[in-house]
């Protein structure tokens, strides 16, 4: 394995320079050149630091937590994928954890971070998860980012611009020439649910249409959700001729709930949802989606997760770039006549 004192060897500098510059401290005083030969002498010695070395001498285990709902969930692979380059970008390594099918009642993000194990941690707080657990995150010292939500103690965020995003997957239905549009959205008390429906509002409010009460729903983000949303909005009076679902999960229930109950995507009901997955591929029909900024999402609350562990400072970001982009596939089409 190469060491510090190789990589000076081949880059022909001072073993100070080399731990320098790998480790990004500030106000080095090295040329461009010589900052470069350094980093290509260590990739082509394949050198990787010391981490243990690294954090007895500096406190830092130059680590970090990310904490989602569930690994398997599509929606958080390219979350997953910003996040774990931007902390190589940044030498740091990233322990991954999910909060599903923890013991209900279990202190779950000790459980899963322990202690000092991590300089911060990113957290996705779950619909599932406890105030206790947002409490303890919050209250634990470390530096904290919440992914999609306001963190309620003093860290950051970053979030995506969710009412943007359902504005475009509303306004797809209406030019369509829908005027009967159902919602299927997040929980009440998600933050990310609540700016979706602001969106999927101002979208209908702004083509003075009608909103049905009896067609907006707030179940959730699974699929078993998206099932029991289009039940409730099948019992109405006059069905949708669309549906808009706030999470692409949620809409898978929606199109199996459709096909039980006999009903053509998109002949007769078109279905459009937030986040665009490989999931959404190869339903059938494949569904059409609006794709958010979800790799950016994950960098970006890496390198605000990096400024809090060295500024001890920490923003509230809106990820609105990429903008959201609309990816029409076969589920959704001009209502019958």
């Amino acid at each position: 394995m190469a060491t510090l004192s190789d990589v000076a060897a081949r880059a022909g500098v001072s073993v100070s320079a080399v731990s320098r510059v790998l480790s990004d401290k500030p106000g080095v005083r090295v040329s461009v050149a010589t900052r470069q030969r350094i980093h290509d002498a260590a990739k082509e010695l394949n050198y990787r630091p010391n981490f243990t070395a690294r954090a007895l001498k500096s406190s830092r285990t130059h680590a970090v937590g990310l904490v989602v709902p569930g690994v398997t969930n599509a929606i958080f692979s390219e979350l997953m994928r910003g996040v774990e380059e931007e902390a190589r970008a940044k030498d740091y390594m990233v322990l991954i954890a999910s909060t599903e099918r923890l013991p209900e009642g279990e202190e779950s993000i000790p459980r899963l971070m322990g202690e000092g194990r991590v300089d911060g941690v990113i957290v996705q707080f779950g619909d599932h998860l406890s105030g206790d657990d947002l409490r303890t995150v919050t209250e634990s010292g470390l530096p904290v980012i919440s992914v999609n939500a306001i963190n309620p103690g003093s860290g950051g965020s970053v979030r995506l611009d969710d009412e943007a995003g359902m504005r475009l997957a509303t306004q797809h239905l209406i030019e369509l020439g829908h005027t009967r549009i159902g919602y299927a959205g997040g929980l009440p008390t998600s933050e990310s649910g609540q700016r979706r429906l602001a969106g999927f509002r101002e979208a209908i409010t702004s083509a003075s249409l009608a909103i049905d009460p009896a067609l907006v729903t707030d179940f959730g983000y699974y699929p078993k959700d998206g099932v029991q949303a289009l039940t409730v909005m099948a019992e109405a009076p006059a069905r949708p001729t669309a549906v808009v679902v706030a999470n692409i999960n949620a809409a898978h229930g929606v199109l199996s709930e459709a096909r039980r109950l006999g009903i053509r995507v998109p002949e007769e009901l078109s279905i459009v949802a937030m986040h665009d997955t490989w999931t959404a591929e190869i339903a059938w029909p494949p569904l059409t989606c609006v794709r958010m900024p979800l790799y950016e999402l994950g960098r970006n609350a890496m390198a605000n997760l990096w400024d809090f562990i060295n500024s001890g400072t920490a923003e509230n970001r809106v990820i609105a770039d990429p903008a959201p982009q609309l990816i029409v596939r076969e589920s959704t089409a001009p209502p019958a006549h």
